[in-house]
């Protein structure tokens, strides 16, 4: 469900309210570079933890983000005029297209700030390409492509671990939530159907079922509820978004943790 939309008001309106609760130090920042200045590299404000923390891989030490990271589902966010306020300085701002308040974030950057659209996906393809072309944007290459090959050997260490686990040593059945499909791809499992992220129809559910799936991987950020009742399938809750400590790398050692307790218990 999209966030309520603040009422429309002139550029004129919005700039005044946005010098002015600048001037009164704003609701302080979701996430912040430790006072850090311009002299440790450019600033970037991201619209969530996401986007932060793929900078962060990047490179980029003067980091910042507007939705909270306990926030589940970040595009659920309701957007303050004080949230509007940490773009002011920025030279980089971080977005994702499926973002409602883009729009909006886009209109208080103003001029001077670059708009950068961050593809969200967790797939490895999609995780290292994204933290290279912030790299080259910010100048930070060198950063970028460390993280990249630390970020290859630590997935190929964590799926070791997790097929290490594997009921009777063979490869699970599981079936994922459209965007938790990466967690099935880190635990070699055999994939049998996708659903989301529309609600589940009774019409998936028997097919889903009908797949005799051995678990389900769940979106905790944009949770289904319990998606298989009654075929006897464990139901992983797998978390998407990274925490406030920006670890793009701790999302997958999480599903990895989980994905191999339960494969070994089961």
């Amino acid at each position: 469900m999209a966030p309520a939309r603040l009422p429309v008001r002139s550029l004129t309106a919005l700039s005044a309210g946005l010098l002015l609760l600048t001037a009164c130090g704003g609701s302080g920042d979701s996430g912040d570079s430790g006072g850090k200045s311009r002299a440790d590299g450019p600033v970037v404000v991201a619209t969530s933890s996401w986007e932060a923390a793929l900078a962060k891989a990047a490179g980029a030490k003067n980091v910042k983000y507007i939705v909270p990271a306990s926030i589940r589902h970040a595009p659920d966010y309701d957007l303050k005029p004080s949230d509007l306020t940490k773009v002011a300085d920025a030279d980089y701002v971080l977005y994702a297209s499926f973002e409602p308040f883009a729009g909006r974030i886009k209109e208080a950057a103003g001029s001077k700030a670059k708009l950068v659209e961050v593809t969200l996906d967790n797939d490895p393809a999609a995780t290292e390409a994204g933290v290279g072309k912030l790299g080259k944007l910010f100048g930070t290459e060198k950063a970028a492509g460390k993280w990249n090959a630390k970020f290859a050997g630590q997935r190929k260490k964590l799926a070791e671990q997790v097929k290490s686990a594997w009921p009777g040593g063979k490869r699970p059945i599981v079936v994922a939530q459209a965007f938790t499909t990466w967690a099935a791809k880190l635990a070699g499992a055999q994939l049998a159907g996708t659903y989301g992220p529309d609600q589940v129809t009774p019409a998936q559910l028997s097919k889903l079922s009908a797949k005799k799936p051995t678990f389900v991987l769940d979106n905790e950020n944009m949770s289904s509820g319990t998606v298989l009742p009654g075929s006897g399938a464990r139901q992983l809750d797998i978390v998407n978004y990274p925490g406030a400590d920006l670890d793009v790398l701790a999302v997958y050692r999480k599903a990895a943790e989980q994905m191999e307790e339960a494969f070994g218990s089961s």
